[in-house]
């Protein structure tokens, strides 16, 4: 029996004036598993996942979640279970740490601001749920000692962990990772693997990812989509993929 297909593209294209960015590409996403895409400069990998967020809306095809949902050019994806990092960063930078997680519980939240002046008590309790969700994220991406810190005093790579915790903080089914480790020195992006295998096999998260590093991917992902000039030229396992003629190709301008 195969895995539930939490997510399903199917046959997508996206243009923008007479320039097809995605030309009928076709992947799905398995519930629990570590999904990767990748492709050189300009294949077309973060559009990708602006199509599955709703910020972008193709031409033609669909994306479907969790077998029901229609994402094409839905707005209220957070709302279905999905969250996303972006490759450049979008944090509150005026905010802490913990405010940028609290932040995020919004869409949990159940009492309203004129619930919290008329039953204080039910409004706290909810707030102290919240806010231990988030305490329990600060001590798993080990920001405790940044906690109160404003986002925009931070490093950068501390800054993309307070990302990631913020996505996390929305209770995803699906994650989408934009870049994870884009712009990170050599142990920033040890530690950030180190988190999103955590994330991956301690709260059984489905993740979808592009990145650059390809030796990073070879070695956390469990499939790996690659896409060219906006279409799909490899589909597979690590193992696969590494072999594929058409990846060589085009990562290396030539084959075996």
């Amino acid at each position: 029996m195969n895995p539930e297909r939490i997510l399903q593209v199917e046959s997508v294209t996206l243009a923008f004036g007479g320039t097809t960015v995605l030309d009928g590409v076709e992947f799905d996403v398995r519930a629990g598993e570590i999904r990767a895409i990748i492709g050189p400069n300009g294949a077309g990998k973060t559009s990708m996942l602006n199509c599955i967020s709703g910020f972008y809306r193709p031409q033609q095809g669909r994306i479907l979640f969790e077998g029901r949902h229609e994402l094409t050019g839905a707005g209220r994806v957070a709302q279905l279970g999905i969250a996303r990092t972006f490759q450049n960063i979008g944090l509150y930078t005026h905010l802490s740490a913990l405010e940028n997680l609290m932040a995020a519980r919004h869409i949990h939240m159940r009492q309203n601001m004129l619930a919290s002046a008329l039953y204080w008590g039910r409004a706290r309790a909810e707030e102290v749920r919240h806010r231990a969700v988030v305490e329990e994220l600060i001590d798993f991406l080990e920001i405790a000692h940044i906690r109160k810190t404003v986002v925009g005093a931070l490093p950068y790579g501390l800054r993309k962990r307070v990302e990631l915790g913020r996505a996390l903080a929305l209770e995803p089914k699906l994650l989408l990772l934009d870049e994870p480790m884009a712009g990170m020195n050599t142990e920033e992006k040890e530690d950030m693997a180190r988190f999103i295998l955590d994330i991956h096999a301690r709260r059984g998260a489905t993740i979808a990812l592009v990145e650059h590093d390809m030796t990073l991917v070879m070695d956390i992902a469990d499939r790996i989509v690659v896409l060219d000039f906006g279409t799909k030229i490899a589909d597979g396992t690590p193992e696969e993929v590494r072999r594929d003629p058409e990846v060589i190709r085009a990562y290396l301008g030539e084959a075996d």
